[in-house]
């Protein structure tokens, strides 16, 4: 007899219904581990921020879910949630570029592939951008670059951290070379964040891939990623036949990249909220101090010392 099967019959024991009348346990109300197979009761899992109570799996989150779990409540500012993306190129594969863009917006409550706004960590002002694979696949066109590049010149702007949580495919090929533009913004304003001495801290998510892997998600000041993440650029075939030799069993894992001085620390997603307000309150930003009054030897008492003695 299943779980669910024994919940159904011992309902019907405990609340007997009308003849002819059933009851269903509802949908969603427990979810399987993808790794373990255990069943956990739905709300349990999200407390543990989707995280498996067994083995520790963690299961695939979205920008909103994001966002809930790293910041503070009623804190989380948006901005430019209007921005939407068109069809320059007139791109069709199997469908056209701008139905897709039409179906994805009508699934999901924003216009594009990531969410960017202000917030607060454990009381601390940040920047934070939270990507969103849902939507077409995470993939960096012409909007996710310029809502990430107009976030970041705010956050130099205002003096904050910058997070950025990746979780992307790569590059949007339906914007060809517009999309591979983004790139390159995106680093020229973290250079000049880096520049104005702010932190930028990259949490790279599963699956961080492509164009995103090869510009602002390796750009960190402090590189963090989830544990069991897939990190890389190109495919793990392509890789293969391009060095004509076999790769080890974990090649792009978060663990394997660790191990090789590509990523600063692997957090559980647990722990993911504390160590970021741990290292944004180790990096504040320094205030600079007044400048102190200059004092002036007096040159005309005796034996007196001719120098200036500066703050």
């Amino acid at each position: 007899m299943s779980l669910f099967d024994w919940f159904a019959n011992r309902r019907k024991e405990t609340s007997p219904l009308k003849e002819g009348q059933e009851r269903e346990i509802a949908d969603g109300l427990w979810s399987k581990c993808d790794a373990c197979g255990v069943l956990t009761y739905a709300k349990d899992l999200r407390t543990n921020n989707m995280v498996c109570l067994e083995c520790g799996h963690h299961m695939r989150v979205y920008s909103d879910d994001r966002i809930r779990q790293l910041l503070d409540a009623n804190s989380w500012m948006p901005m430019d949630e209007q921005l939407y993306a068109v069809d320059p190129l007139g791109f069709r594969d199997r469908k056209a570029y701008s139905d897709r863009l039409r179906d994805m917006q009508g699934k999901l409550h924003f216009k594009d592939a990531v969410q960017t706004g202000i917030g607060r960590v454990d009381g601390l002002p940040v920047a934070l951008g939270a990507m969103d694979f849902r939507f077409m696949g995470g993939s960096m066109g012409s909007v996710v670059g310029e809502k990430i590049t107009r976030l970041i010149e705010r956050a130099t702007r205002e003096r904050l951290p910058v997070v950025l949580v990746c979780a992307s495919g790569g590059a949007r090929m339906q914007e060809g070379m517009l999309s591979l533009m983004q790139m390159a913004k995106i680093s020229g304003a973290l250079e000049r964040h880096r520049e104005s001495r702010l932190l930028y801290i990259p949490v790279l998510t599963h699956p961080t891939t492509g164009g995103v892997t090869a510009s602002f998600a390796m750009l960190g000041d402090i590189i963090l990623a989830e544990p069991k993440a897939t990190i890389g650029f190109a495919g793990r075939r392509v890789v293969e036949q391009t060095l004509r030799e076999k790769l080890p069993d974990n090649f792009q894992s978060a663990e394997y990249l660790l191990q090789n001085g590509f990523v600063d620390a692997i957090v559980p997603r647990t722990q993911l909220k504390a160590t970021l307000a741990q290292l944004i309150r180790l990096h504040q930003p320094v205030t600079t101090a007044p400048s102190m009054p200059v004092h002036r030897a007096d040159v005309s008492a005796p034996n007196s010392l001719h120098h200036v003695v500066e703050g």
